[in-house]
């Protein structure tokens, strides 16, 4: 097991949370760095319809639909806030699949998050939206492909050719640490 191998080898061990490298999220971090006041933050995950069937939503194999994905978001927020989460609510919707579900996260510096993972959702809708609101000021990431900035003088939108969620950013962040022998990124 993971757990094993880490504690008789201490290797260096880091989960893949890809988003918090995504360029977009990188410009976020940077514009909300300086502000001291507390976030709110709302994701909106399309996640699409998955059968019963499928692997992703099998606890015993990875925890489940809700809990293999979602982990992600909240890794996000808990990145964008630079707080630990202090308190969390998890309101399922009725269904075969359980599925869609408003996560809560309240933050140690008083921000909070919610994330919206909805299984419902049409094709044609982007599969996931990151806001922010803070300080009369909004950052919109749509589909880690644009950044919107609403009332912040002098900031422009960020658009990418195509869509950048992390992947090549957190994998060449974990084997520079690899290399170097220090801590992992995450």
């Amino acid at each position: 097991s993971i757990e094993a191998a880490y504690s008789t080898q201490s290797p260096l061990l880091m989960v893949g949370f890809s988003r918090r490298f995504a360029p977009h999220t990188e410009r976020v971090k940077s514009l909300l760095a300086n502000l001291r006041e507390p976030k709110t933050f709302i994701v909106t995950v399309n996640a699409g319809v998955v059968p019963l069937s499928h692997w992703t939503q099998d606890v015993e194999t990875g925890g489940g639909r809700l809990l293999g994905e979602n982990c992600h978001f909240i890794d996000l927020l808990r990145h964008l806030a630079g707080a630990p989460i202090t308190d969390h609510t998890t309101r399922l919707m009725d269904g075969a699949t359980r599925d869609s579900a408003v996560v809560t996260l309240k933050f140690a510096d008083g921000s909070l998050g919610s994330i919206n993972y909805l299984s419902g959702g049409s094709k044609s809708f982007p599969k996931e939206r990151v806001e922010v609101f803070v300080a009369g000021r909004v950052l919109q990431i749509d589909n880690f492909r644009v950044l919107r900035a609403f009332g912040w003088p002098g900031v422009g939108n960020m658009r990418l050719w195509r869509q950048d969620k992390g992947q090549a950013a957190c994998v060449a962040a974990f084997v520079k640490a690899v290399r170097q022998g220090s801590t992992p990124p995450i």
